[in-house]
């Protein structure tokens, strides 16, 4: 019996190949729906696979140990947000102090603010760098590697020193073939000397990671005024203790900034999963708006396939009547055509794996989006498919079982 049964699946198998083959055009028309839903669908899996694993290892990776306190949240996606942020309290070196004294479960406390600038040594000239307003302690919860130089101290901040470390790319462009410590570089209107230089981190999403001049945040305030708010960065004395390490900073701020008990925080603090959550959110949004549309194509592409399998009864309405007249039964009627149909959505799945992993890769190659092919994503793909051709099979194939045989043979 089940020898029976794979002989006839192979069969139905064969005669499926032979009538794509035997009508190319209609067959390449046929399967265009499931190609291109299966091709999008498995394109923006593999681009969002692989962009999640780049932003959580590039992008937000700032261990598991870390938190920040900002003003508001680090995205804001709607200008209420905005404006209820604009009306809170900055956050102020005294508040960092407050909490780089009192936190006893976290072990380093830091600040940091920001600007863009160009930076200057001679004729060469680096545009829209990110200048760092940095505590020293900074480079430990950050965990930046120096190739070369020193990091800033503790005496250089309280200094207001004119001190910096600089960027790969800055080395790279400002010092081609030199050694750059100890030179002095111009950062908008003012001069510093450069005493380290940062290892080369590379680029996240086509934005480069090592076009910056890291300053004393007391340097930075100094010359760019004290009105930005500042970002407090902690690290927990173990990632156990990241929980109970926020709590504790946020108990601090509360008190200081007689925030009343019933009222919630004038100030927010995010952590690494917090960033990779809202990454997930618009990820999944976006996947979400594609496998839409390619729903919509897959259900015309099901249509189509239905509609060639009509005419495929048609075509071979005494093929099915002799083959009724020599002992099939219906049931053997309908599993040779639903295989056919769910054969002809497979090889459109097939294809479209195959032309998604392509896209995919094309873009990866021609931009600096990453990609990363999934296993069940292709299986998915191809399951998807099938299913499908089986579905919308299911009216042509009854139609054929149902066929009268006497009828069926005298047709022309």
């Amino acid at each position: 019996m089940a020898r029976r049964t794979m002989s006839a699946l192979g069969e139905a198998v064969r005669i499926a190949g032979a009538s794509l083959w035997a009508h190319k055009l209609r067959s390449l028309l046929t399967l265009l729906g499931v190609v291109i839903g299966v091709s999008a669908v498995i394109a923006v899996v593999s681009l969002i696979n692989g962009a999640n694993s780049y932003v959580a290892e590039k992008v937000f990776n700032l261990g598991t140990d870390v938190f920040l306190i900002n003003r508001g949240p680090s995205v804001i996606t709607d200008i209420d947000s905005f404006l209820e942020t604009q009306k809170r309290k900055k956050l102020t070196v005294e508040d960092y102090e407050a909490v780089r004294q009192a936190c006893t479960l976290c072990r380093d406390v830091g600040a940091t603010a920001s600007a863009l600038a160009e930076v200057e040594y001679g004729a060469r000239s680096v545009r829209d760098s990110n200048i760092r307003g940095w505590t020293p302690s900074m480079a430990r919860i950050y965990d930046v590697e120096l190739a070369a130089g020193r990091y800033l101290t503790e005496a250089d901040m309280q200094r207001a020193a004119s001190l910096c470390v600089i960027g790969w790319d800055i080395a790279e462009n400002l010092f081609p073939g030199f050694d750059p410590l100890g030179k002095e570089i111009r950062v908008g209107n003012h001069v510093f000397e450069v005493v380290g230089v940062g290892k080369k981190l590379g680029s996240a999403l086509g934005q480069s990671r090592d076009n910056w001049v890291m300053i004393p945040l007391r340097t930075f305030q100094k010359i760019y005024g004290t009105e930005q708010s500042l970002r407090i960065w902690g690290k927990a004395i173990s990632p156990a203790q990241l929980g109970p390490a926020q709590d504790q900073a946020r108990q601090i701020l509360r008190a200081r900034r007689h925030v009343p008990y019933d009222q919630p925080d004038d100030f927010v603090i995010e952590t690494n999963e917090s960033f990779l959550a809202l990454w997930g959110v618009i990820s999944s949004a976006f996947f979400g708006v594609v496998v839409v549309i390619a729903s919509i194509s897959l259900v015309v592409g099901g249509i189509v396939i239905m509609n060639i399998m009509l005419v495929s009864v048609t075509e071979r309405t005494q093929e099915i009547g002799l083959r009724k007249s020599v002992g099939a039964r219906r049931s053997d009627i309908l599993a040779q055509f639903l295989v056919e149909s769910a054969t002809v959505a497979a090889i459109g799945g097939l294809l479209g794996v195959g032309l998604g992993i392509g896209l995919a890769k094309l873009v990866s190659l021609l931009s600096p989006f990453p990609s990363a092919i999934e296993l069940w994503s292709v299986i998915a793909g191809l399951v998807v498919a099938t299913s499908v051709g089986l579905f919308f099979g299911i009216y042509p194939a009854s139609k054929a079982a149902r066929l009268d045989p006497v009828v069926a043979m005298r047709s022309e």
